[in-house]
């Protein structure tokens, strides 16, 4: 069992950089491959970020590639997702998610076993 919580969410102009973090309880959190999601107002719940539980792989939406980077550290059992260059389009609800152990998958919401809920970030314009 892994239970996420997810903090940094804010308001930030365009241009600007928030830093989500995401804590998760449990003793095996090395060993789960970890995603973060976005949901804005009356959109499905989208891919943004994925590492895998060895810290190796990472893969990110075409949306934010090169402006949002994934990051984890193992002894803190805690996952981060620096967001730098802003845009109003980022405006969600942005959430951390678990995949145990085996999964393969990581861009659909099925792939993943727990989910945290969620951090309001707002970018201005």
């Amino acid at each position: 069992q892994v239970q996420l919580v997810e903090s940094g969410g804010g308001l930030v102009q365009a241009g600007g950089s928030l830093r989500l973090s995401c804590a998760a309880s449990g003793r095996t959190f090395s060993s789960y491959n970890m995603g973060w999601f976005r949901q804005a107002p009356g959109k499905e719940r989208e891919f943004v970020a994925f590492k895998r539980w060895s810290g190796g792989r990472t893969y990110y939406a075409d949306s934010v590639q090169g402006r949002f980077t994934i990051s984890r550290d193992n002894a803190k059992n805690t996952v981060y997702l620096q967001m730098n260059s802003l845009k109003p389009e980022d405006t969600a609800v942005y959430y951390c998610a678990a995949a145990a152990f085996g999964r393969s998958g990581y861009r659909e919401t099925n792939d993943y076993d727990y989910w945290g809920q969620g951090t309001q970030v707002t970018v201005s314009s």
